[in-house]
């Protein structure tokens, strides 16, 4: 994260400073005390084991200098922010720390949700991107909205491609996630039966999953599967470019040949412009064709060349 002062970072979430407003986080911002280094900002939020506030003494030992809190907490010295919710603090901080990262450089963002795929698509992309810049990429699956933050409050000033990952929390979870990140570049990779229960639908399941397209502006780009009809009528909902991918032949990044066996899973890869290679993944299953698909797009789409991608 960038540096930011105690009292900087107070006015962008809104927290009443215990403590001195002049010190300055140089570090990282953490959820968990126990990955707090010197000069972090822990942010103690409540969970659904146990509580951040508990730890806020061992997050000061291990480096903190700053505490986000909805509570005081008496054991600890350094500056206390308190706000009404952690969380939502956690996101307005990303947000703004982003924004200050993109005015100074030309980082591009790419959102990835789907019911399946986002995880191995996401470290795809982590892989593939990370051969033309520095990347970062949520670790595991932090898609949520404590997830989604913490990954994005690791970029800096040297960062060259952000991944986030957008996991639905039920209607208007993926739209707040997305108005945090504001990507450049929108992937929706398929929508399916995950959530169906939780949700009360697959329609319900393809609205939620529509939100990413719909927050994306003109200057965005949405890459869209063109094999799954739930995606495909979200082309309707974005001014976004569309770009799409899949096996059918109007898709502009298609797959053919599709060939699994001990040794992997292998296809035909076909571009805009009518080129063609031969891809090999050292993964078994066919539905990773369409998670590489869309990465090569993404890639295409930042100009990393198009060998060195696959």
């Amino acid at each position: 994260m960038i540096a930011l002062t105690v009292e900087q970072i107070a006015k962008v979430i809104g927290a009443q400073i215990i403590g001195d407003a002049s010190v300055t986080v140089t570090g990282s911002v953490e959820t968990d005390s126990r990955l707090v280094s010197k000069g972090s900002l822990f942010v103690a939020k409540p969970g659904e084991e146990t509580d951040g506030h508990l730890f806020g003494s061992k997050a000061e030992a291990a480096g903190a200098v700053a505490v986000i809190c909805e509570r005081n907490i008496d054991d600890i010295s350094i500056p206390q922010l308190l706000v009404k919710d952690a969380v939502l603090a956690l996101g307005e901080l990303a947000k703004f720390v982003l924004s200050e990262i993109r005015k100074q450089t030309s980082l591009k963002v790419i959102g990835v949700t789907g019911s399946n795929g986002k995880t191995t698509t996401k470290n795809m992309l982590s892989q593939v991107l990370g051969t033309a810049g520095k990347t970062i990429a949520p670790i595991e699956s932090y898609n949520n909205e404590v997830g989604a933050p913490y990954s994005i409050l690791q970029t800096d000033l040297e960062t060259k491609f952000l991944v986030v990952e957008l996991g639905a929390g039920g209607p208007g979870s993926i739209d707040y996630l997305t108005q945090i990140a504001k990507p450049d570049i929108g992937v929706v990779l398929k929508v399916g039966l995950a959530h169906v229960g939780e949700f009360g639908g697959i329609e319900t399941t393809a609205k939620i999953k529509s939100e990413l397209v719909s927050a994306l502006g003109p200057e965005a780009i949405a890459v869209l599967n063109a094999d799954d009809g739930y995606v495909a009528d979200m082309a309707e909902l974005t001014s976004a470019k569309k770009i799409w991918f899949g096996t059918s032949s109007d898709a502009g990044f298609q797959a053919t040949d599709l060939s699994v066996s001990i040794d992997g899973t292998s296809f035909v890869y076909h571009t805009p412009d009518s080129a063609e290679a031969l891809v090999k993944l050292q993964i078994l299953g066919e539905h990773h064709v369409m998670n590489a698909l869309a990465t090569l797009a993404v890639a295409e789409l930042l100009q990393v060349p198009r060998q060195q991608a696959i």
